[in-house]
């Protein structure tokens, strides 16, 4: 009886999917004000998707500091003028701002933020970017974000 009750176990988790969407992403920032992400593909399965800043370079905030923010595409530009408007102190992204989807706080070298988007605000076939609102990152910073499956 065990040993039906063992195989019969084994036999439909062998049936379930090896691989479950993956609802997470770590992307690298860099003194030379890049990211080593291009694009992010958020599975429309995930009810939330958290992605992990990570600064590898050794620059201070103050200096080279980073943030990620999700929007999209279309008010990339004003978001990033109106971050620049709110300094540091509010990590370059305007209080209350419903243009931003999602953002990490600044950091600098060798440090790590993370946030999490609601995939629910995300619609299929908006294009939508990640990017930098440190002043004058966003034209080397961004890239793009899509809902997929």
């Amino acid at each position: 009886m065990i040993r039906k009750l063992v195989v019969a176990s084994a036999l439909s988790l062998a049936s379930l999917p090896l691989f479950a969407a993956e609802c997470a992403v770590e992307v690298h920032s860099t003194d030379q004000m890049t990211f080593e992400t291009k694009s992010i593909d958020v599975s429309k399965s995930c009810k939330t998707f958290t992605v992990t800043l990570k600064h590898v370079g050794t620059l201070a905030k103050q200096v080279m500091g980073h943030n990620l923010v999700v929007a999209k595409a279309a008010d990339v530009s004003a978001v990033a003028t109106d971050g620049m408007a709110a300094g540091l102190d509010k990590d370059y992204v305007k209080a209350d701002d419903a243009r931003v989807l999602a953002h990490t706080k600044i950091i600098g070298g060798g440090e790590t933020a993370t946030t999490t988007i609601d995939v629910s605000k995300l619609e299929a076939g908006v294009p939508y970017q990640f990017f930098c609102s440190f002043p004058g990152h966003v034209a080397l910073m961004k890239g793009d974000l899509k809902l997929v499956d």
